[in-house]
């Protein structure tokens, strides 16, 4: 068989051995592309160019190299699942680096980016000020979470009811994925004994909720559960 030949079909096959390992990590290997999934990604595709090219070592070499990353990519994201401080280590965590609209030079620091870089950020989002930004939390992702200021918010429905309060506040998150954050509920200054009579559960409960959010300024909890069928309510 001429070697072109052998290129064209290997090529081939590279291909559809990345697209189905894609198609089987989900969309998230595109959307929101973290530490793991970008080490994994490059990787993947060394492999399959390496392949394409190469017509003299055996096929199932590259297949199971291929393969093996692929297991690591889905292992990893399973044990950071029930492993939350493992995730914490591998994958990092959001980091608040506009807080009132004044910037958090400790937090801009351990997020290696510069003044520029936050102000080309909060331009791309439609910010040109950073008196418009309550807060700007960068994400796992590399994104930027920007929440603007009362001034700067677009006119909803809400924003016409008087009771309203002009001070935006940030969601606080009590449980996520069954599991209480303690750092937030410190900072709101609970417990989890006040958690758990709120949300009406008992020690175990809590493992049945997908997220509970509090919201501060209204004292009511939005909560949905892991159960598809039970559709998130709102608990006064």
């Amino acid at each position: 068989m001429p070697d072109v030949v052998k290129v064209v079909i290997f090529s081939v096959a590279a291909f559809v051995m990345l697209f189905i390992i894609s198609k089987l990590l989900g969309k998230k290997q595109i959307a929101e592309l973290n530490f793991v999934d970008y080490a994994v990604g490059i990787s993947l595709g060394s492999i399959a160019s390496e392949w394409a090219t190469d017509y003299e070592s055996p096929w199932y070499h590259y297949v199971i190299a291929m393969a093996i990353f692929f297991v690591f990519d889905i292992a990893v994201m399973l044990i950071s699942r029930k492993a939350p401080l493992f995730k914490r280590i591998l994958h990092g965590f959001p980091v608040v680096i506009v807080q009132h609209g004044k910037i958090c030079y400790r937090n801009l620091k351990r997020t290696k980016l510069s003044v520029n870089d936050l102000l080309g950020m909060c331009r791309t989002a439609g910010y040109f000020t950073l008196s418009d930004v309550e807060y700007a939390i960068f994400e796992t992702n590399g994104e930027l979470s920007i929440l603007p200021a009362s001034a700067a918010r677009q006119v909803t429905m809400g924003d016409y009811r008087p009771e309203c309060d002009e001070r935006v506040l940030l969601p606080a998150h009590l449980v996520v994925d069954g599991r209480v954050c303690g750092e937030i509920l410190e900072q709101i200054g609970k417990d989890e004994d006040w958690l758990r009579q709120r949300l009406q559960v008992r020690e175990q409960g809590v493992h049945d909720i997908l997220l509970a959010t509090y919201d501060s300024v209204q004292d009511t909890f939005d909560i949905h559960y892991k159960n598809e069928l039970e559709a998130a309510l709102e608990t006064k």
